[in-house]
């Protein structure tokens, strides 16, 4: 082999060596320049102006009304800005809250979601609130305070790893260093939270970069006497710190918000879905949260599907996206449907447990997936099904699209598959209200008091979900009666999330009745925001299924296992327990007639629009109607 090298060969490996030399050689100039720049830059040292002013400009910029908060000195700078902009402060009883209330105003109003905790344990009592965020795609920004850069891992107070633990639910995270990194931190943050799949992020805010510089300066760098060499080089140290810290930091820059990333379907995509609709005989649509987000309106999406006449299953977000009693709106026997189906659409919606992975479509269904999510758009399909068309692209826009290209064609689904699905709807809810008349044990029907609800809401009303055995049985006879009217936590199966969703939820739509359903066991996680209610006079009512156990999980257990162990609770006064944070109690039990139900629920509703807070207390006995159902 011949290893010689020719003079020009060469020569032009010496020069691109030498002009690669002087690359990094100017780049390292820059740099050391810049830090020169940062050490000895002209700091208006008298300046009030904090990094907390900032957060809250953005966020204004943003559009953003709420941020939802627990107080702590790591983030106060944050706090007071943002009331001084008109920005509502809401705080809660606990920081888990905050995230469940910032993820129900972006759900409802298409604008990112706020929270803001302290260091430390105010961060950790997030995790569950950011986890459930992530599993139901919302757009939340956690703000999480922090100790200062110069003292992390040196045992300052609430001092911990936020990053590493928040980084694996999160779609960004960010530590920002430099009071100038604010702004395009929080911007850019904001748009990732908002892009493709939305879900939640956190920006960490060391406390040196929020307080202004006087307090930065006396609190880490105002000199003592230096005497000896070494104390004298740790001065300049803290100084240059603190210097970095602050240049340029009140620089005008853009606030506003960077374009949001939402990939749309294309033509053929389109074109392909729409020739196998045609062809079929029997479709169905299911559709999930994920239809319900922006930027196609709820409005828009519910005309095209009206226009389409496909028999529609809602779940999640899309409840009550077709109205109360929608004829196209199939809200029974779902396998029975979908054994039956030659084509299936799954909108937004995932193959997971709640489809039973994919065993519940017949396998001769073409099947047509569409979801912003790659990992969710064909999830088990490698094992329990196959798509016939999946497209990665925003489910409600595809619908709207899909509707446009093929009403061209004057298609229609066939009314007799349609009328099909809801004989066997009504045949089902008949059966239903059959159980709600059969006598329990001890005290009320669950049954029969969920009938009454559903039968007195308010059309106006917003349900949020929160428990296990009493909720699953509210999701069969509660029906919401317009779009974004339902809020349950999503596939993570969160309990927990009633005050939260609750106070957000009323937040966006002040006008409107808010009822939590609950279970008794659900209650105890967020009973205490009651006194936020009352506070912040927000009025929500509570309708609680207090059967003084955790009947999902008992269920199962008792039948497999032969024990109750851990399950029991008892019948307590949970409507004192509101009382005592400012709230109004009602108890309900054996003695109420349907006459009186129906006038507590009606008062209920009377006293929430007088500005009270209410919880309905129902002691509740057993029914064989969920027999079967696990909670695995």
């Amino acid at each position: 082999m011949d290893f010689n090298i020719g003079t020009v060969e060469l020569l032009s490996y010496v020069t691109v060596a030498i002009v690669t030399l002087l690359v990094v050689a100017a780049t390292a100039f820059v740099y050391q320049f810049r830090l020169f720049y940062l050490m000895f830059a002209s700091i208006d040292k008298s300046s009030a102006r904090n990094g907390g002013q900032l957060v809250a400009q953005v966020l204004k910029e943003h559009g953003v009304k709420y941020i939802f908060t627990l107080c702590g000195g790591h983030i106060s700078p944050i706090l007071v800005s943002c009331e001084k902009l008109n920005i509502r402060v809401v705080d809660v009883r606990h920081e888990v809250t905050t995230v469940f209330a910032a993820d129900a105003v972006a759900r409802l109003s298409g604008v990112i979601g706020v929270a803001a905790v302290t260091a430390g344990p105010g961060v950790t009592n997030t995790v569950t609130a950011v986890k459930n965020a992530q599993m139901a795609e919302s757009p939340v920004l956690v703000l999480g305070g922090a100790a200062g850069s110069i003292l992390k891992g040196r045992g300052a107070l609430q001092d911990i790893d936020q990053m590493a633990l928040l980084q694996p639910i999160c779609k960004f995270c960010a530590s920002v260093k430099y009071v100038r990194d604010i702004v395009p931190t929080l911007r850019k943050a904001i748009a990732v939270a908002q892009s493709g799949t939305p879900g939640p992020v956190f920006v960490e805010l060391p406390i040196d970069i929020l307080y202004h510089y006087e307090i930065v300066y006396k609190e880490i760098g105002k000199p003592s006497v230096a005497k000896t060499f070494m104390q004298k080089v740790q001065q300049f140290y803290i100084q240059n710190y603190i210097n970095q810290l602050f240049a340029d930091a009140w620089v005008d820059r853009p606030m506003g918000p960077l374009p949001v990333d939402v990939q749309s379907a294309s033509v053929g995509q389109v074109v392909s879905a729409m020739q196998l609709l045609r062809k079929s005989k029997c479709p169905v649509f299911l559709l999930g949260s994920q239809a319900l987000l922006p930027p196609t309106t709820a409005d828009e999406l519910r005309t095209s599907l009206e226009s389409l006449g496909v028999p529609c299953f809602l779940a999640g977000m899309s409840r009550g996206l077709l109205g109360r009693d929608s004829p196209i709106h199939i809200r029974q026997q779902r396998r029975d449907a979908l054994k039956e189906a030659d084509v299936v659409f799954l909108i937004g919606t995932v193959c997971d447990f709640r489809l039973n992975y994919g065993r519940v479509f017949n396998h001769k269904s073409k099947i047509v997936a569409v979801n912003r999510n790659r990992e969710q758009l064909t999830k088990n399909s490698d094992l329990l099904w196959r798509a016939t068309l999946s497209f990665q692209v925003d489910p409600a826009s595809f619908v709207v699209a899909l509707q446009k290209t093929i009403v061209e064609m004057e298609y229609h689904c066939d009314p007799e598959w349609t009328k099909k699905l809801k004989d066997r709807d009504a045949e089902k809810e008949a059966l239903n209200k059959g159980k709600a008349k059969e006598q329990t044990e001890i005290h009320l029907n669950p049954l029969s008091v969920l009938h009454h609800l559903e039968d007195n809401l308010d059309d106006n009303s917003i349900v949020v979900a929160d428990g296990g055995d009493f909720v699953g049985s509210a999701a069969y006879i509660v029906r919401p009666r317009r779009p974004l009217a339902w809020l349950d936590p999503g596939a993570f199966g969160t309990l927990g999330v009633g005050g939260g969703f609750a106070l957000g939820a009323k937040l966006v739509r002040p006008d409107s009745d808010v009822w939590v359903i609950y279970g008794d066991g659900a209650l105890g996680f967020s009973i205490a925001e009651f006194d936020t209610f009352t506070r912040h006079n927000l009025p929500v009512i509570a309708l609680v299924g207090n059967d003084a156990c955790w009947s999902q999980i008992a269920r199962a257990q008792i039948a497999f296992f032969n024990s109750n162990v851990a399950c029991d609770l008892d019948y307590l006064n949970y409507h004192t327990v509101a009382e005592g944070y400012g709230g109004k109690g009602i108890l309900l039990d054996r003695s109420c007639d349907d006459d009186k139900i129906v006038e507590q629920i009606k008062a209920a509703q009377k006293m929430s629009r007088e500005g009270n807070s209410v919880l309905i207390n129902v002691l509740i006995g057993k029914t064989d109607f969920r027999e079967g159902s696990i909670s695995v």
